[in-house]
């Protein structure tokens, strides 16, 4: 699918980057004028014929959508059907057998007609048990007591699960943007263009998806299905559920801020263990399990942190022997895009961050900034944090990108400042940095084992409807980030000791290549303390690998260190640099427990290897009651790291020992100064 870029949007993209860097707006910024334009893609009949079936699709609001039940072995049916004035059915017929299938009967209920047009509709859900693996089945739903025609659903595996990841459909989010002659809309039903677009691609990337990777279990969409925040917008959601993939391929959605404010998804989706935490208009967070996993869902347009964690406990009371502990959240609080992962993206960070951490969540998946990111491995630094939410605009009618609040005092915080407005740009500065509450877990590689970090994925836009730039400066945080203006999608591969994600993006061609490596985690069963005192050998390692394992040629020349050894790059080049002088002449000690002081001094000659200002006033060294019995090689150096608050701790304890949390903690506040 080509993107549009010819003269004229080239040099608009360059107005808007200025307008950008510039801050001369706030929020009138959003979509870049890249998109991908539905009918540039295939033969101009294949295009012909999609604009005629959107007539019928954009005014059919019928779709079944299928959602993963409480466990694998459940399945969960949605649907609308005419209110004709007779009772409802809300009846699934399912089985192995298309001559043979049985009835499941669920509940219904009314649909506001204020979003379907004045029309009547009732909505289903149904939930289908005792489902066994690797088994192909058959069903047809009843609308108004008719049977639809039979449809295939094929469970896979329990043991290896393999699962379609991805961001942002957002059908309907193209408006605006040109399209032959024209501009795309949003106008309602047949006429909103946007919509027709934006679910031509969807079903593109669904096809190539599914047809390189058929043994999917099921998907999860991190949020924004479709476009019109708070109005009507079911035939977005007929462009949305139009894709024949989904007929057999359920979706774990997630609520967006595009979902957010009206019912129509909770009508549309019949999630599992929904809960009564994290409610906003379109319903709150649920949860299921799935093979060796524990999947849970938050709606984080609802800022409570305390709800959420309710939801997460009731979640792993249920499983809490699971494997895997998984959550899906809309906003990115750990992300890598222009609009969001600097301004309301990262809102929910100080709350949730240690929430995950209280509770062993191993990835978060995450969506809303329409860029690619992986992050690092991440936990909480432990220290305390403001809290924020997000408030409405003035009319209710969607939220007030302009600012973030603090939850205790009411403080608004300016998340766009003007340009040239030194209080807007001091107000977004202390919302920043009050959000730097992570500490990054040193690893190497991207296949780690038993971390004690947390991994955060962002996707990208999978229809193309709207794509955003990335943030001029790629954060400490983020390990790896993509942005080529294609759409894409991820496969996750999880059995009982391995949790693997890959990422692809669709070039014009429809083929696909891949945007990063994979990333793996393995657990071995056993535990690994981060807590237990590392080695000086292990210390070295970990800043060596913190400063990206650079090459090294020379030996360590330090006679305790051989040749061959794990650490002897590490070794070599901390000596090179000047960082590491070691104990004695000649000897390093990698096997002795690094100190206090030891770290200090690393961290100082660390910092000022890589210019970073080791100037400072010595007063919470001073203040500390223990000072006057630091070593004279070391007081210089804890100076530095204690005033730049690099050591946790109401005293300087020089020769106490230093735990891999402990240096994680120093590495990451040292590369924020």
């Amino acid at each position: 699918m080509k993107n549009q870029k010819s003269k004229t949007t080239s040099i608009l993209a360059k107005v808007l980057i200025c307008v950008m860097v510039l801050g001369i707006a706030q929020t009138v910024l959003a979509a870049t004028v890249h998109y991908n334009d539905g009918s540039t893609v295939g033969s101009s009949a294949e295009w012909q014929a999609w604009t005629e079936e959107w007539k019928s699709v954009a005014v059919d609001f019928t779709k079944v959508s299928l959602t993963p039940g409480t466990n694998e072995t459940e399945l969960n049916f949605a649907w609308y059907s005419k209110d004709d004035g007779k009772p409802a059915t809300p009846v699934v017929h399912f089985g192995t057998s298309k001559t043979d299938l049985q009835s499941f009967t669920g509940t219904s209920s009314t649909v506001d007609t204020s979003l379907t047009n004045k029309v009547a509709y009732v909505y289903n859900h149904v939930v289908i048990t005792g489902l066994k693996e690797n088994t192909t089945y058959y069903y047809t739903v009843e609308k108004n007591g008719v049977q639809t025609d039979p449809a295939t659903y094929k469970t896979g595996s329990f043991s290896t699960v393999r699962m379609l990841y991805v961001g942002d459909p957002q059908i309907g989010a193209s408006k605006g943007q040109p399209q032959g002659s024209d501009k795309l809309v949003a106008d309602s039903g047949v006429a909103n263009t946007a919509a027709r677009n934006d679910s031509f691609g969807w079903n593109r990337t669904l096809e190539i998806a599914t047809v390189q990777n058929p043994d999917l279990n099921f998907m999860i969409s991190a949020g924004d299905q479709v476009n019109k925040t708070g109005n009507p917008k079911e035939e977005e959601y007929a462009g949305y559920l139009y894709p024949e993939v989904l007929s057999g391929l359920p979706v774990a959605t997630t609520i967006g801020n595009h979902d957010s404010l009206n019912p129509d998804y909770t009508y549309h989706f019949n999630n599992p263990n929904a809960t009564n935490y994290g409610v906003t208009q379109a319903g709150g967070d649920y949860y299921y399990s799935y093979g060796d996993g524990l999947f849970i869902v938050l709606n984080t347009n609802n800022y409570n942190g305390a709800e959420h964690e309710k939801a997460i406990a009731e979640a792993v009371s249920s499983d809490p022997d699971a494997t895997w502990r998984v959550v899906t959240i809309h906003q990115d609080i750990y992300g890598s895009g222009y609009d969001h992962s600097d301004t309301d993206g990262m809102i929910l960070r100080t709350q949730l961050t240690p929430i995950f951490d209280k509770y062993d969540i191993d990835v978060v998946l995450q969506g809303h900034d329409h860029t690619y990111s992986r992050s690092k491995l991440l936990y909480s630094d432990g220290l305390t944090h403001d809290n924020y939410s997000m408030p409405l605009n003035a009319e209710g009618t969607d939220y007030d990108w302009d600012h973030a609040q603090n939850t205790a005092t009411g403080e608004l915080y300016t998340l766009w400042p003007e340009k040239d407005n030194a209080e807007q740009a001091a107000s977004k500065k202390k919302f920043v940095d009050g959000s730097k509450c992570y500490t990054i877990e040193t690893t190497a590689g991207n296949t780690v084992i038993d971390p004690k970090g947390t991994l955060y994925m962002t996707a990208n836009s999978a229809s193309g409807s709207k794509f955003y730039e990335l943030i001029s400066s790629q954060q400490d945080f983020i390990a790896a980030r993509s942005q080529n203006w294609l759409p894409s999608y991820s496969v996750i591969t999880m059995t009982g000791d391995s949790f693997s994600i890959d990422t692809y993006q669709i070039l014009d061609t429809d083929k696909t290549e891949k945007i990063d490596s994979t990333f793996t985690i393995q657990k071995t069963g056993t535990t690994t303390s981060s807590d237990t005192a590392l080695t000086r050998a292990e210390a070295v390692t970990r800043l060596y690998n913190t400063a990206g394992a650079p090459d090294v040629s020379a030996a360590a020349s330090f006679t305790d260190v051989s040749s061959d050894t794990s650490y002897t790059k590490a070794v070599t080049w901390a000596k090179s640099n000047n960082i590491l002088k070691g104990v004695a002449s000649g000897v390093f000690a990698p096997d002795q427990k690094l100190t206090r002081a030891q770290l200090a001094t690393i961290l100082y000659r660390y910092a000022q290897a890589k210019g970073i200002s080791t100037s400072v006033s010595g007063t919470k060294f001073s203040s500390s009651s223990d000072a006057a019995s630091v070593p004279a090689w070391a007081k210089t150096a804890l100076q530095f790291s204690m005033d730049a608050r690099l050591l946790n701790g109401s005293t300087i304890n020089a020769n106490g020992d230093v735990t891999a949390t402990a240096m994680d903690f120093a590495l990451t506040k040292l590369g924020e100064q």
